[in-house]
């Protein structure tokens, strides 16, 4: 009984059953039960003990269905965390669909986390995949719906890698317990396809396009789980498998200088967030890259920092667009009238993440510095400095200014709902208590921890750089104007693609399948024809009726592959999503006799 007990009582079991169960409660009962499971995850945290569990033997290998030590609890107490305040954020919606889509997000998300072996990872990386897809096609607009599309389009790809690369690996090393993958492995492709995979999902540019192009297009309370999850499950994983992979410290340096540059182009105020989520994951995926304990604690720090700056801040813009219906800048200005709170709060978020002193990005973001630092990386030191700039330009300076303040838009709108604010003033309770006692945090890292980032030089290095910064923004402020445009990123490349095989499918190859058709069907009559004249005994009445059926029945493939281009992707996540779900349940079914 206790064994059940502890299963049941696994954060993704808790997440994914109860995300099932929801729609069976309706109204205020739904609510209700839609904070309740969060807190039974945190709860459930605190009763974990370190170890392997629901050790199996499948076909032949060895496999482990959870495994919990100090770096994936760490992350398990800021996914539970980010959970409760997005559900106190949504508690104002009404759409079950929605609900039910960020638990099952969330519940894959945990169950990647906890997951022992590469393919209950696999599981919940490709769940993952599809239900937070709906997230984004829950707005029902015609944008979402295609930014939607190429989204799981993206991840589905990225899945297959994973996939690809894990039987690889496999049969290779002999075990497919999820772990550090050998640096002998490096360069192999097992080794190449699993990194690709992560870094599809980290929005490593120039595998990033998905992640800006679909996350302002999410429903306002779906973009806030959505800033949590699939970025900081791949940071996750990656400091799992590639801690101390050297090409890991060009790519996080050049993430964290990409994502604030394009930010600073931005106009849609979520799009210019969401660059932000590439620019930061940035300094962790260079933390992972450097691989010594100070970064890699680095690194895990600022995820924690980042999910809960990062949803704040999406809270913020969020609350805007629900109470004002616009998300372009060009369309804002003047709110701080009527929405003082929200703005209050959105504040809090800026200053963490352009790493204030005692705010939460200071205390994490100067870890993975430092550890630059003291390896000897002074070109990726300077340039994430440079980084930290940036970004206190465009979301501490640019993006407030403009969608609070600047001209006066003339709109009026009141506070948003009281859940909304909330839930980001406990965020905002966790930016600032982070920074004001960084020893709570630094003591749930996986390893120990000797930093402190409250000296005097730091302290004065941070603070100068940031006045400089606002100075800069003040001197220039009549050429940041924001304009109505739109930035190009790397998604053009496989838009660009994807229309120029359909044009290819519909005119060329259509057009050669009609002449060819056409010139068969003559060619083969006439044929017979004059065999037939040669005492062969052919009815051309026949033979007449059979060309021009399969005439007819091959003309209507184009319209078939119409068809089967609307419906194909749909019936593929449908098997997909099913296909899953009964992997799921035969895996639990075998392990909970393992527990």
């Amino acid at each position: 009984m206790t064994e059940w007990f502890s299963f049941a009582m696994m954060p993704a079991v808790l997440l994914l059953v109860g995300g099932l169960l929801l729609p069976l409660f309706k109204g205020n009962s739904q609510k209700s039960y839609s904070i309740i499971i969060p807190l039974l995850v945190i709860f459930s945290l605190t009763q974990m003990e370190m170890g392997s569990f629901g050790e199996i033997n499948f076909a032949g290998i060895s496999l482990v269905m959870f495994k919990v030590d100090k770096l994936s609890l760490f992350f398990g107490w800021v996914f539970a965390i980010a959970a409760l305040i997005g559900n106190i954020y949504s508690l104002h919606i009404s759409h079950t669909g929605e609900r039910v889509a960020a638990f099952l997000y969330m519940g894959s998300a945990f169950l990647v986390l906890f997951a022992g072996d590469w393919f209950t990872l696999l599981v919940g990386w490709e769940i993952m995949a599809f239900a937070s897809a709906y997230l984004i096609f829950a707005t029902r607009k015609d944008p979402a719906v295609k930014a939607g599309f190429r989204y799981l389009m993206v991840h589905v790809t990225g899945g297959v890698l994973l996939f690809a690369g894990i039987v690889l690996h496999g049969l290779e090393t002999g075990s497919y317990l999820f772990g550090p993958i050998d640096g002998a492995q490096q360069g192999g492709i097992a080794y190449t396809l699993i990194l690709i995979a992560f870094m599809i999902n980290a929005a490593v540019p120039p595998l990033n396009a998905w992640l800006t192009d679909a996350y302002p297009e999410a429903t306002v309370t779906g973009a806030v789980f959505l800033s949590a999850f699939t970025t900081k499950t791949a940071v996750y994983v990656m400091i799992r498998a590639y801690p101390g992979a050297d090409v890991l410290i060009g790519f996080g340096v050049f993430m964290a200088l990409y994502g604030v540059i394009f930010a600073m182009l931005e106009n849609d105020c979520r799009r210019l967030l969401s660059y932000h989520i590439v620019s930061q994951v940035g300094y962790m995926i260079a933390g992972i890259g450097i691989g010594t304990e100070m970064a890699l604690n680095g690194s895990s720090s600022h995820a924690f920092a980042h999910i809960l700056y990062k949803g704040l801040l999406f809270m913020g813009a969020g609350a805007v667009i629900h109470m004002t219906g616009k998300r372009k800048l060009t369309e804002l200005g003047g709110l701080y009238r009527t929405m003082p709170w929200t703005v209050a709060l959105y504040m809090i978020g800026a200053f963490a993440i352009a790493g204030f002193p005692f705010f939460s990005g200071f205390v994490s973001k100067s870890m993975v510095i430092a550890a630059a630092a003291g390896d000897h990386h002074a070109t990726a030191t300077l340039l994430l400095m440079l980084a930290s700039s940036g970004t206190f330009l465009s979301t501490g300076l640019k993006l407030p200014y403009y969608m609070f303040f600047g001209k006066d838009s003339g709109l009026r709108p009141k506070e948003p709902p009281i859940n909304m604010l909330v839930a980001m003033g406990i965020a905002a309770c966790f930016c600032i208590s982070i920074g004001l006692f960084p020893g709570v945090l630094y003591n749930m890292l996986p390893y120990a921890v000797e930093f402190e980032p409250y000296t005097g030089a730091h302290i004065t290095e941070s603070l100068g750089i940031l006045m400089f910064t606002l100075l800069a923004f003040v001197l220039l402020l009549k050429y940041l104007n924001p304009k109505n445009t739109i930035s190009i990123d790397t998604d053009w490349f496989y838009r660009r693609g994807a229309a120029a095989f359909m044009w290819l499918a519909n005119k060329p190859v259509a057009q050669w399948e009609q002449r060819v058709i056409t010139l068969g069907d003559g060619v083969i009559l006439n044929t017979l024809h004059r065999l037939s004249k040669h005492s062969l005994i052919v009815d051309t009445h026949v033979v007449d009726g059979a060309v021009n059926g399969v005439a007819k029945t091959a003309m209507k493939s184009g319209n078939l592959l119409r068809r089967l281009q609307t419906g194909i992707v749909s019936h593929y996540a449908l098997a997909m999503v099913i296909g899953l779900f009964l992997v799921i349940a035969v895996y639990v079914l075998i392990g909970s006799e393992a527990l």
